[in-house]
């Protein structure tokens, strides 16, 4: 069987090895000079075992406290955008308490497959990607959130991820880095068992492996459209007028999966979120954090890569302009340098901004569309590299037949 996977982020990469080691055989397209380029190059690195989707309960109060504000966790660019309109009611259907439990619930068991086959790549192909094993601790500023917390333990527990609320003494105990600016915070949930990691190190790593294992990857080459006839995907058309045949496509160019769809008349439920990240050489400084964290406010995460820290997040809905607001960017560094004022040379930040594919609830669409041949594997937004792996697996078995790993009905696209 012949496969065209259109994209070479973390996504389509994994993808593609996954299909490759099935016995398929696999040309990767890419527009890009080379894998993880775009959405995968400098994102927060975490492996996001205990994460939910932005839509929450509490986002509907907190997007209105936030108009106005250029340095907001969510901003809104208010325009007249109806695919903007349509997504962001979704957006808010999905806001309710059972909604997100749901979401989380799915986007959990989908992290923990992943998690669990990100390991073991990483172990059985000698991947060196920075990893750090020394746990996430995600931080609240009052009791309430805290609090509320509990319900996160439990479900991290429900999952077999082992996970201890910290009050504010506990969380400096266990992260001194952390001293400076612990009266911000009320405390922390700390969880053992996730670890962060360079996304971009490994995507590499992984797709030059591929290629050494027959995948073939076509750089700088742009699908202008993909081919169908009778009611079947059968290839794609490159830019310069190339035909490339194959039995299947799997649509995996994150938010630019949506153009490419929109020609065959299909309306993919996914809005470009621009998000943030800075990272700065620690060069000897010895207020760096030896823990990856979380802060829940500001939606920022903050990783170690080695001798590198960095810190990503937040979310701007500005359609396909990827330019950086000047505004937003030094908000970013400066989250960072009041985390961990001593943490790196901050004079020497490199800033970087990626489209991230949002869709309304959080859960990535994995699977076939009304098209014949044509399979989705986008949709992942910030929680690609979480969650790469595991879409890999589970698009795998429904391509080939077989049953899947995990069920697969939360991310049907037909759910949209």
């Amino acid at each position: 069987m012949r496969i065209v996977v259109i994209g070479a982020g973390v996504v389509g990469v994994a993808a593609a090895w996954a299909l490759r080691r099935a016995g398929a055989e696999i040309i990767v397209v890419e527009a890009r000079e080379g894998p993880a380029l775009e959405t995968s190059f400098a994102n927060a690195g975490h492996l996001a075992v205990a994460s939910g989707p932005w839509a929450a309960p509490d986002v509907p109060g907190k997007l209105l406290r936030w108009l106005g504000q250029e340095d907001a966790p969510l901003l809104v660019r208010l325009r007249w955008d109806p695919t903007l309109w349509r997504w962001g009611l979704r957006f808010l259907a999905n806001c309710t308490a059972r909604a997100h439990e749901e979401n989380a619930r799915a986007i959990g068991t989908l992290a923990q497959l992943s998690f669990n086959e990100t390991i073991r790549l990483r172990g059985e192909l000698a991947i060196a990607d920075d990893v750090n094993r020394e746990g996430v601790l995600t931080l609240y500023r009052d009791p309430r959130a805290l609090a509320a917390a509990e319900k996160k333990r439990d479900r991290l527990a429900a999952q077999g991820i082992a996970a201890e609320l910290l009050d504010r003494n506990g969380m400096v105990a266990r992260e001194p880095a952390l001293a400076a600016a612990a009266d911000r915070y009320a405390g922390a949930l700390f969880a053992a068992d996730a670890e962060t990691a360079d996304c971009r190190a490994f995507t590499l790593a992984l797709a030059a492996e591929a290629e050494r294992r027959g995948v073939v990857f076509r750089f700088r080459t742009r699908v202008a459209e993909i081919l169908v006839e009778g009611g079947r995907a059968r290839g794609v058309a490159l830019a310069g007028g190339e035909r490339v045949a194959a039995d299947a496509v799997v649509l995996a160019a994150g938010p630019w999966s949506v153009r490419l769809a929109l020609r065959l008349g299909l309306r993919l439920p996914i809005y470009p979120g621009k998000g943030y990240s800075v990272t700065v050489p620690i060069a000897g400084r010895n207020g760096a954090p030896r823990h990856a964290v979380i802060d829940e406010a500001d939606k920022v995460y903050v990783a170690r890569f080695g001798e590198r820290l960095r810190i990503a997040g937040t979310l701007e809905l500005a359609g396909f302009d990827p330019t950086p607001s000047p505004a937003r960017a030094a908000a970013t560094l400066e989250r960072l340098r009041r985390l961990f004022p001593d943490g790196g040379d901050y004079a020497r930040a490199e800033h970087w901004t990626g489209l991230r594919p949002m869709t309304p609830d959080g859960r990535p669409l994995i699977g076939a569309t009304s098209i014949r041949g044509l399979w989705l594997n986008t949709g992942h937004g910030p929680l690609g590299w979480t969650l790469a792996c595991g879409s890999a697996l589970l698009l795998a078995s429904l391509l080939a037949g077989s049953p899947p790993p995990i069920d697969a009905t939360p991310f049907a696209p037909s759910r949209f």
